[in-house]
């Protein structure tokens, strides 16, 4: 893939591409996601793990200056990584 052709990529998918590749931090993953989810989000569509919408705009404007503002993949990784450390820290 170019350059070109990967600054045209959605920035959740060059962040979901940066985590398939390290399968160490798939687990880490999953478990962020569905911490993150809404509660009961299976009952309503998509049918999908998502976050509330205004938990997210928080946590953006908190980690990135502004809603719009997409995620680092680097940051991602470097969340996960966290995350693994902490749950190891504190025996999860």
């Amino acid at each position: 893939m170019t350059a070109t052709a990967t600054r045209r990529r959605p920035s959740w998918a060059r962040s979901a591409g940066a985590v398939l590749r390290r399968p160490d931090l798939w687990p880490t993953a999953v478990a962020v996601v569905l911490r993150l989810a809404r509660p009961g989000w299976w009952r309503r569509p998509p049918f999908l793990p998502l976050p509330d919408p205004d938990y997210w705009a928080f946590r953006a404007v908190t980690a990135f200056g502004a809603v719009d503002a997409p995620p680092d993949p680097r940051e991602v990784i470097a969340y996960l990584e966290w995350c693994r450390a902490w749950s190891d820290a504190v025996g999860r």
